[in-house]
């Protein structure tokens, strides 16, 4: 692990040269972002793969990126993903919480729209991959090995929060939040031992979060379809971190795990009829 972080590190330090310059172009934020994922996308994808190749000698595949099935673990990932951040934006609304002030398409042009949201889903799917073959991927499986599972997901799991430290409004309420994200999202794992499940739901939960419902994505503000007012007490909502950093997220986060513990179930079922 060490020498993956080292190999990873150096290849970001390597590539924040074009980052910087992009930034002084002064392009927009979501290309800047895009950008930014981008080197770290090649950081990990370097790293990983070769510490798996010739440190942990197995095949980067072992990882759990075997093709069968990935394409439905990804579609449901993202669906479970949309249904509990629309239960959140539900309660919030029906509570009080939260109030729509206007719609996407009312201040903008559709064609605009629709590549903003484009640009954007790149920059999360980017991230969901990235950051589960990370954390739920080389993490978590190392660590496990080394010790044993339930260290192996709690310690990725707290990485993961750590990971968002730099994050705009980061606390360690916040990091606590995303400690519990990091379970969650270990969840998909353990249910499938793939990582496919685990990269659906992290693209979906950012995408949902921000794009589609309008909350800031832990801490970052992102192109919204609904401008929400978020005004309920931040301890729920998580304020401007987003909903990572509030109690709403536990009850939502529960939700999940039984949709996706049903629709494994229900593959599991059918893979045997097969």
């Amino acid at each position: 692990m060490l020498f993956q972080f080292v190999l990873m590190f150096g290849t970001v330090i390597v590539l924040t040269v074009p980052v910087i310059f992009v930034h002084l172009l002064g392009v927009s934020f979501p290309v800047e972002l895009l950008v930014n994922q981008l080197a770290i996308f090649v950081a990990i994808n370097l790293s990983v793969p070769l510490a798996r190749r010739f440190l942990d000698k197995r095949s980067f595949v072992s990882l759990g990126l075997n093709l069968r099935g990935a394409l439905p673990d990804l579609i449901a990932g993202f669906v479970v993903a949309g249904a509990i951040m629309g239960a959140i934006f539900a309660a919030e609304l029906w509570l009080g919480w939260a109030t729509i002030e206007s719609l996407a398409w009312q201040t903008q042009n559709r064609l605009e729209v629709v590549i903003e949201l484009a640009i954007w889903l790149g920059i999360f799917v980017i991230g969901g991959w990235q950051e589960e073959l990370l954390a739920r991927g080389y993490w978590l499986q190392n660590i496990a090995e080394g010790t044993n599972l339930p260290i192996g997901v709690l310690a990725s799991s707290a990485l993961f929060g750590l990971m968002h430290i730099g994050n705009p409004g980061a606390s360690w309420i916040a990091i606590a939040g995303l400690f519990l994200a990091g379970l969650f999202l270990a969840c998909g794992y353990l249910l499938t031992k793939q990582l496919w499940l685990p990269i659906g739901l992290h693209i979906g939960w950012n995408f949902f979060e921000g794009n589609v419902f309008g909350f800031q994505v832990s801490g970052l503000d992102t192109f919204r379809l609904v401008h929400l007012n978020v005004n309920g007490p931040e301890l729920w909502t998580g304020g401007s971190f987003g909903p990572e950093a509030g109690l709403i997220v536990i009850p939502a986060m529960v939700l999940g795990v039984v949709l996706m513990w049903g629709y494994v179930r229900v593959m599991h079922d059918r893979q045997q009829r097969i």
